[in-house]
This record gives C-alpha cells, sequence and structure tokens, in this order.
C-alpha cells in the first residue's frame, strides 16, 4: 500500500463513528500540565452516543486560571452536547478533585452533578461513583495523601514522553495495588446493596476489570497516564474497557513490555 492509500484509509477510519449507549470517561484533571484534553475531544469524535458520564475529577482543583485553552475547548465541546436539541444526556459524578464545583458547573456548562449515577441498559443495572468514597486512607490523611499527589505529578512531568517511570511507578507500588483491589471490593459491596449489576468506578487511575458471580467492577483509568482508558457500554448494555486508539504505537508497545 503506497503512503497515500494509507492516509485515505486512515481518514476513513477516522470518518466512521462507532454508537454506544454509553461512554464513561475519569479522571481527566484539567488544570494539570498532564492533562490530555486533545486527546479526550477526539475520542468524543468517535463515538455516537446517548449518554456521556464524567465520573469525577474532571478538573484537578478549583483554580480556574490554570486552564489552557485546549483545556477551555474541551469545557466547550461537552457544554455544547448537553445542549437539549442534542439529545444527549451528560451526567457530571463528583470527584474528590471536583469538590465545590457542583453549583458553579450546573451554571457554567448546564450539566447537573452527582454524587453517584444510576441507569439501566437492557434490562442491566449500572451505578456510577468516583470511588474516593471508599478510600478510606484518602478521607483519613488527607495532608499525606495531597503530598503523594503532588510528587507523582512532579514524576509525571519531568518523564519521558512514554511516561516509563511513572509507569514503573505504578506497576511497582504495592500500597496502589492494595488501594485500586481495596476501592473495587467496597464498591462491589455498595453495588450490590444498591441492586446493581455493575458498578463503575474512577480515582485510583487504575483500569481494572474485577467479576464475581452478582456483580461486576470496572475502573476507569484516568486521562493523565498513558496508555489512557475509558469505558463503553453498548446498546444491548454490555460493557468494555477501551484503550485510547491514539495514544503512538511505540508507547502502547512500552506499556506491554
Amino acid at each position: 500500500m503506497s503512503k497515500t492509500e494509507d492516509l485515505s484509509s486512515e481518514a476513513m477510519h477516522d470518518n466512521i463513528r462507532e454508537t454506544a449507549d454509553t461512554l464513561i470517561i475519569s479522571d481527566i484533571h484539567l488544570g494539570s500540565r498532564v492533562a490530555r484534553p486533545k486527546a479526550v475531544r477526539k475520542l468524543l469524535d468517535r463515538f455516537e452516543f446517548r449518554r456521556l458520564i464524567l465520573l469525577g475529577d474532571i478538573f484537578d482543583d478549583l483554580n480556574f486560571t490554570r486552564l489552557k485553552k485546549d483545556h477551555w475547548n474541551l469545557l466547550s465541546d461537552i457544554r455544547k452536547m448537553s445542549n437539549p436539541d442534542k439529545e444527549i444526556e451528560v451526567v457530571w459524578v463528583e470527584g474528590n478533585h471536583d469538590e465545590g464545583l457542583s453549583e458553579i458547573m450546573s451554571l457554567m456548562m448546564g450539566i447537573k452533578v452527582y454524587d453517584e449515577y444510576s441507569w439501566e441498559t437492557y434490562g442491566k443495572n449500572f451505578l456510577a461513583i468516583h470511588g474516593h468514597q471508599f478510600d478510606k486512607f484518602l478521607t483519613e490523611n488527607v495532608v499525606i495523601s495531597n503530598v503523594s499527589s503532588f510528587v507523582y505529578d512532579k514524576v509525571q512531568r519531568l518523564d519521558t514522553e512514554t511516561q516509563s517511570i511513572s509507569r514503573f511507578i505504578k506497576r511497582k507500588s504495592k500500597g496502589w495495588l492494595r488501594l485500586s483491589n481495596k476501592v473495587a471490593s467496597e464498591a462491589m459491596d455498595y453495588g450490590r446493596s444498591k441492586g446493581a449489576d455493575a458498578v463503575i468506578c474512577g480515582h485510583t487511575h487504575l483500569s481494572m476489570k474485577m467479576e464475581s458471580d452478582d456483580i461486576t467492577y470496572y475502573n476507569t483509568g484516568c486521562w493523565t497516564d498513558l496508555p489512557s482508558t475509558y469505558i463503553v457500554v453498548d446498546e444491548f448494555g454490555n460493557a468494555s474497557l477501551r484503550e485510547d486508539v491514539y495514544t503512538p504505537n511505540y508507547i502502547t508497545e512500552a506499556v506491554a513490555s
């Protein structure tokens, strides 16, 4: 295949939009220097969906002066989607970094903000909740958690393009893995109490799927690390964890190694 044919093939692929009942993304952390708003916008352009769930930590903090042009462009796209004429349900579930923004977001974006959100697709009951509610270390050690987040953010900023150091730290951190498993376990218990067939969280920045006989847990991962991940629920209620297709091949290969 010639280079021209290859480029045409890519262009045709980019013009094909996948349909979904619900698209779920979390932990974008707008305002952070490691946020990837352009990649998120490309993702939103690739899908036609009935429902968009922003599952918390869309902002890094309350300091809007840190938002760059690309960050505002993403927010503008989301606001346009919330227009009733679009017939898209846009749901914002509050995360620990978003606390205090509920009223602001409702006024600025025209989007209702929830502590948790439940819905039904093809007879399956889903529950979306950010997940920090199940992180007792965070709630009991706010200062230490903030310092840890600050240090990790600095590492990401100074890291290589493939984020090899950041990903190595995450893979080797037993505390990180324990937190992810603990959030998963408690979220599943909470989901059972709500009669959910599946519970979906963010917060840990570690994408995950965990199954039991009566409930399935998903974690969306985040959009500050590579590869970035998200969740799609199709019209038949089948949920799948996806990786960002715009992550360069060499980065995907580095992650797998």
